[in-house]
Order: structure tokens, then C-alpha cells, then sequence
């Protein structure tokens, strides 16, 4: 296994930020933790990356003990914190310079590793790191966490705050990363992006509901799920939350999606009551369960 963690628990006085966590990911994989801010993503990165201690467990990364062989970690490893860590004073070209001074390369040495990424900031190289725009910052945040050539790549919520299209393309650079032979682990709190690693740990105040594909985590949802629309939203919702049969009520894009208690549930059922409360353009269709729906329902 490329990252092994083992019942780590961590607590800052009185917040438990992690309880008896354990996963493992395999070597090559792009592996996510996916949960909303607070769930304890960050604190596990920093445990993994020697940057705390853990209050007890153990983890392993890359074949190293996390306390016992830190140095030899952290010469194997990348990490990309949550917030943009380099130095804002420095150019683009001066930042990546300097991390690779730090492991003892150059960008030549690994320029091929970086060179799909590098290729769209060079044009800026010569501009300070604070004035590149947040998809920039991105690129050469990721550029200086490979210019060492890491076994293991570690990515703190890399596309927060970031525009759509830069958060497409840097999942593309990720995929390409992970043909290289690089292992990936990854957190976001968006649930749109696990879908897209190989595998997933849904992540809530400090513990892990489930770890599987993102395929296989969704088929465990229990129940039949509804996309409902009509012409108030709001107004919706609230009905659907007081409909004594309602089982599950979470707005989900231009639909609520809507679960029922009941076994023999009914459409025609559920739009009679929707029209008989003043409801028009009314809408009603069977969907499949996203991990988002998954995600809601453990957590409850």
C-alpha cells in the first residue's frame, strides 16, 4: 500500500477533529476523502505529511513510519496545502526554482513530470506569484509540490475557490498524473469530484461513514429517489418537508430531491397533493441516487 492509516485519532483540547480513522490506498491510485469543511480532511493531511502528531494510530506513507521516518517522507512526497502557501513576492519562475533548490533537483531534471502544467504559466513566469489569478496559482502551486518527482501527491482541497473550467482542467492534469505512476490523495467538499476518483472515504466530523468506488457507495442509497419541480421552489420544499409521508427533502440543482417512507409510494399520489396545495408546472421523475444523496443520508 502506498498510504496506510491505522485507528489515528486526533484532538485539539476539547474538538475530537479525527476519531479512530483507518483507510488505505493502494499504489497508483487517485483516491478522494470527501467531506464539508470541518469533517477532518485537513487534519489528516497533516498527520500524513509529518506536519502533526497524531494523538494515537499510526499511518504509513510510501513504505516510511510518519514519526519515525518523517525526513525520508517528506523527500517522497508533494503536498499542496488548502490555501496558496508560496512565496507571493517571488515570479513564477523564481518560486519554482526555489522548491526545487530546497529537494536538491532542478526544473530541468523533472521538466517533462511538470511540462503539461508549466507550459500554461510560463507565459507568466516572470510575474509575481500574488498576481497570477486563482487557476494560476493552482498550476504552480501543483508544479512546485512535483518539481522533486513524489511518489505520493497530497491535494488540500486544491480547486476551492476556483472558476469551473480551471477546476475541469486541473482534474484532467490529475488523471494524467496518475498514468505517470503517481499516487493521489485528494480532498474536496465537493461532491461532483469523487465521482471522478477511483475511490472514495465519505468524511463527517471526524469519521468515516464509507470507503468504496464512487459507483458502489451510491447503489447503497435505500431508497427510491424523485427529482420534484414545480413553479415555487421554496415554497416546495417546505410543502414536501410537511407531507406526512416524506422520508427525505434536499433542494438539488432546478429540482428537490425527494424520498418517501413508504413502500407502495405513488407519483400520482404525490402530484395530487402537490396540485391540491396550489402547485403548477408540476414535475415528477425517477433518479438515480448521486453520492451527494449517499453522503446526506449517512450523515444523518
Amino acid at each position: 500500500m502506498s498510504i496506510s492509516v491505522q485507528h489515528i485519532s486526533k484532538s485539539f483540547k476539547e474538538v475530537k477533529a479525527i476519531n479512530n480513522i483507518s483507510f488505505e490506498v493502494k499504489e497508483g491510485e487517485l483516491f478522494g476523502l470527501i467531506g464539508p469543511d470541518g469533517a477532518g480532511k485537513t487534519t489528516i493531511f497533516r498527520i500524513l505529511t509529518t506536519l502533526l502528531f497524531s494523538d494515537k494510530g499510526t499511518a504509513n506513507v510510501a513504505g516510511f513510519d510518519v514519526i519515525d521516518n518523517y525526513k525520508d517522507i517528506r523527500n517522497h512526497v508533494g503536498y499542496m496545502p488548502g490555501r496558496f502557501s508560496l512565496y507571493q513576492d517571488l515570479t513564477v519562475e523564481e518560486n519554482l526554482e526555489f522548491f526545487a533548490t530546497i529537494f536538491g533537483t532542478t526544473i530541468k531534471e523533472n521538466y517533462d513530470l511538470i511540462k503539461d502544467i508549466y507550459i500554461q504559466i510560463e507565459p507568466f513566469k516572470t510575474r509575481r506569484a500574488g498576481k497570477l489569478s486563482g487557476g494560476m496559482k493552482q498550476k504552480l502551486a501543483l508544479c512546485c509540490a512535483l518539481i522533486h518527482k513524489p511518489k505520493v501527491l497530497f491535494l488540500d482541497e486544491p480547486t476551492t475557490g476556483v472558476d469551473p473550467v480551471s477546476r475541469k482542467e486541473f482534474w484532467e492534469i490529475l488523471k494524467r498524473l496518475q498514468k505517470k505512476g503517481i499516487t493521489i490523495l485528494v480532498s474536496t467538499p465537493y461532491m461532483d469530484e469523487a465521482a471522478l476518483c477511483d475511490r472514495i472515504a465519505l468524511i463527517q466530523e471526524g469519521e468515516i461513514l464509507e470507503i468504496d468506488t464512487p459507483k458502489e457507495i451510491t447503489k447503497h442509497y435505500p431508497k427510491a429517489i424523485y427529482n420534484v419541480k414545480a413553479n415555487n421552489m421554496y415554497k416546495l420544499i417546505n410543502s414536501l418537508k410537511k407531507y406526512e409521508h416524506h422520508y427525505s427533502v434536499y433542494p438539488f440543482g432546478e429540482y428537490v430531491h425527494y424520498t418517501d417512507k413508504r413502500t407502495n409510494f405513488s407519483t400520482d399520489i404525490l402530484k395530487n397533493y402537490l396540485v391540491e396545495n396550489q402547485f403548477s408546472d408540476i414535475e415528477i421523475i425517477k433518479t438515480t441516487p448521486s453520492i451527494e444523496d449517499t453522503f446526506m443520508e449517512l450523515a444523518k
